[in-house]
């Protein structure tokens, strides 16, 4: 009884929220890592989202002329408590939708236990489990970047193609990492590779020489880490340097930033790995957009842009910013048929849907949603060169 006068009073509150959207500004919450294991990455990924609410408020904003502002808070990436505790205060505060959450478990907990119950929207940037393809989540949770399902098959071939028939592998142990190793083991050994060890690790070790130690018994060409850039993932690849068990490493999403080579140095050089992305007119319209501004190109920047367009062109399409009103119109202003609309083409879009049109929106990460919401997805392939992550090419 007790949960449903919660969720009762909750849902009530969302419905108050987006009455009172009809008077003032709409709000989106910004529910992202901004402490924890990819605090590097959530600066950019934030401020792509928020270059899109700019965009259209310079351009009159949506819904007859209502300015579009963010709300940001903190994850921590794999803290479910704070993650959990504060989109609930972005709902009391009044928030039409949740850009986010981040990390795939802080994701699914947000999702259950806060969006669900509140019947709130949710657009995830950068959540990549494989779980949250099949989640029951009442048509109320997509995201832009796609599963990591693919991930595995796209590691796989870039393994394959490099020469690679051995990997041991290792994940932090969490939703997001045991999902992508699992996909990153099946895929390779599907094209005849072979896994020698599949072992967690857990962030925030000071020390993981162990770890080291039974991934190098195992043996492989190469050490494949499916953790996290600032935490657990750095400190296996500095464990294994200073043990000289592997020199090279296949490096997963989590692992894609700027702060790892930094962090780790020309050792570094020569590893490789992948991260949702894409080549092509959006990229390169949006980091015209976003000019000196920040880096576009930074891992799951161009999905947080996308997220927050794909709400305003939503809640446009709908005539309201409620989520029971515009959430089914996420699919149709992502896809076919339609205008193709790229970053800085946001005012053309909203004034197509204003005229009774279509858009298909492309945006910075050629976004296309399939099945419930998931992220079709490419990928960039990136080598470590010059203590530097380049774009080797695109799968």
């Amino acid at each position: 009884m007790k949960k449903l006068l919660m969720a009762t009073a909750a849902t009530a509150l969302v419905g108050g929220a987006a009455s009172a959207g009809g008077h003032g500004d709409i709000s989106l919450g910004v529910l992202l890592g901004y402490t924890g294991p990819i605090e590097s990455l959530t600066g950019p990924m934030a401020a792509g989202a928020e270059l899109a609410m700019e965009e259209v408020n310079a351009a009159g904003g949506i819904l007859d002329g209502k300015m579009v502002k963010s709300m940001r808070a903190d994850t921590g990436c794999i803290d479910n408590g704070l993650a959990q505790s504060n989109a609930e205060r972005l709902i009391a505060d009044g928030i039409s939708g949740l850009i986010g959450g981040d990390c795939s478990g802080v994701t699914g907990a947000i999702l259950a236990n806060v969006a669900i119950p509140n019947g709130m929207v949710m657009i995830s940037p950068s959540a990549t489990s494989p779980a949250l393809s099949t989640v029951e989540d009442n048509g109320l949770f997509f995201r832009t970047a796609p599963s990591d399902a693919r991930e595995g098959q796209v590691m796989a071939d870039v393994l394959v193609d490099r020469g690679i028939k051995s990997i041991a592998l290792t994940y932090t142990n969490n939703d997001y990492g045991k999902g992508l190793a699992d996909a990153i083991q099946q895929s390779f050994e599907a094209v005849g590779g072979e896994v020698t060890i599949v072992a967690a690790h857990e962030d925030g070790k000071a020390d993981y020489s162990a770890e080291i130690a039974s991934l190098d018994a195992a043996g492989g060409d190469l050490l494949v880490v499916a953790g996290y850039l600032d935490q657990g993932g750095l400190g296996i690849i500095r464990a294994s340097l200073d043990a000289g068990a592997w020199e090279t490493f296949g490096l997963p999403g989590g692992m894609i930033g700027d702060s790892l080579p930094e962090n780790v140095g020309p050792d570094l050089n020569g590893s490789f790995g992948q991260i949702a992305g894409s080549g092509g007119d959006g990229i390169e319209a949006l980091k015209t957009q976003a000019g000196d501004a920040f880096d576009a190109t930074s891992p799951y920047t161009p999905e947080s842009y996308d997220a927050a367009a794909l709400f305003m062109f939503a809640m446009e399409a709908a005539g309201s910013s409620d989520p029971a009103e515009y959430a089914a119109e996420l699919l149709n202003v992502a896809n076919a048929p339609g205008e193709p609309i790229l970053p800085g083409e946001l005012a053309k879009g909203l004034e197509i849907l204003r005229a009774g049109g279509d858009i298909d929106y492309i945006g910075g990460s050629a976004v296309e949603l399939v099945g419930p919401g998931e992220a079709a997805g490419s990928y960039r392939e990136i080598e470590v060169q010059d203590e530097a992550n380049v774009t080797v090419g695109f799968r």
